[in-house]
């Protein structure tokens, strides 16, 4: 029967407490959102959502086409030279995802006969990128910057060093400055994944990169999301000119794919100008996340101290994780649930977004219904 190992996986994934179902959400919910990736509490702000609109009723639903036929406008281009601009960069090239502008940083940089050194908690996007470039990739020990030195250093040939800038799983921060001084030893490129450090990090929240001091230097490209800090949807790679120029003319999922819709492209830019006259937003996402794991670590919770805004609490199985998760949401809380495959070290975790507009009131309910209801 065709398709017919699809049920025997099925089962297995059953077995292991790991069956994932989609849960449409209502347009307006009573449940407290600490699941989502809104780290600013942007997605639904007033001037966001009439930055979609407007770019909706100027430039239409979609795109109309792949960015170098019809895709790209004159929006498109706002957005990249604001973008490239807050962040300290040269130049920067907007995609329909993240995920697409990871696979093209990673494939377009890693050349037959190259080496990508990659980071063992990548997210799944920059390992996939790995995946399709046709150079020959080496894990390195987790944020460890003499594991990628000693992997450059026994390559002879054009390198990169691909990391995150903090990790999606406990919300830890990479090393950056000491990553770029062992790439710079071996004249490699380096790629960070900026998703969680844009909009939160750095001043005024110009991202993890710019906080280390190597925004704009010449070795470095940065990859962003628009759909976390900015509220929006797309993705986009920062570098230098040269650099985005080679993408536009080698990476795939740019060439190939549709261009960001205007609405997403309007309210990204919508955003970021917010937060430009807003700075003060990404350090209060700071503060709420360390707010958050004081108080869970002193209600005898095993969580994770946050170096951006993600806070992790550790589940004893797959199983229950997915159970407290329930709980907390029939507790009116929504938090993220993180198990195997999704999590590289094979512990399952709720995983907790510290958005910037929470309350006190709203902390202290979150730490209280986690509290009451851990396995």
């Amino acid at each position: 029967m065709a398709f017919g190992w699809i049920d025997e996986q099925a089962e297995l994934r059953r077995r292991a407490g790991l069956v994932r179902t989609l849960r449409p959400r209502a347009a307006d919910t009573p449940l407290l959102d600490l699941a989502s990736n809104d780290y600013l509490g942007l997605a639904r702000h007033p001037e966001v959502t009439e930055g979609a609109a407007r770019a909706a009723r100027t430039w239409g639903g979609g795109s109309t086409g792949s960015r170098l036929v019809t895709g790209t406008t004159e929006l498109h281009a706002e957005l990249e030279r604001e973008l490239a601009g807050f962040c300290g960069f040269e130049a920067a090239l907007v995609f329909s995802s993240g995920y697409a502008a990871n696979l093209a940083a990673v494939t377009a940089l890693a050349p037959h006969g190259s080496l990508i050194v990659s980071d063992a908690g990548n997210h799944a996007s920059l390992i996939d990128g790995c995946r399709l470039a046709r150079g020959t990739t080496q894990v390195a020990a987790h944020a460890d910057p003499d594991a990628v030195r000693k992997a450059l250093g026994a390559h002879d040939g054009p390198a990169v060093a691909v990391s995150d800038t903090v990790f999606s799983v406990d919300g830890d921060a990479a090393p950056l400055a000491a990553l770029a001084e062992a790439c710079r030893e071996h004249g490699a490129g380096l790629v960070l994944d900026d998703a969680h450090g844009l909009g939160v990090l750095g001043d005024g929240g110009r991202g993890a990169p710019h906080a280390a001091g190597v925004a704009g230097a010449d070795d470095v490209v940065v990859t962003v999301t628009l759909s976390k800090s900015l509220g929006s949807q797309g993705g986009a790679v920062l570098g230098p000119s040269r650099v985005i120029e080679h993408l536009v003319n080698a990476a795939r999922t740019f060439i190939f794919d549709t261009g960001l819709a205007p609405a997403a492209a309007g309210a990204a830019l919508a955003a970021l100008r917010l937060l430009r006259r807003e700075p003060g937003r990404a350090a209060r996402a700071g503060e709420v996340a360390r707010e958050l794991h004081t108080r869970l670590t002193a209600a005898g919770l095993e969580a994770v101290r946050p170096d951006a805004a993600v806070v992790s609490v550790r589940a004893p199985s797959p199983e229950r994780a997915v159970r407290w998760a329930a709980d907390c949401r029939a507790a009116g809380l929504s938090v993220g649930c993180f198990r195997p495959p999704s999590v590289p070290d094979g512990i399952s975790r709720l995983r907790l977004t510290a958005r910037a507009d929470l309350s006190g009131a709203e902390i202290e309910r979150a730490v209280r219904v986690i509290g009451e209801t851990r396995p």
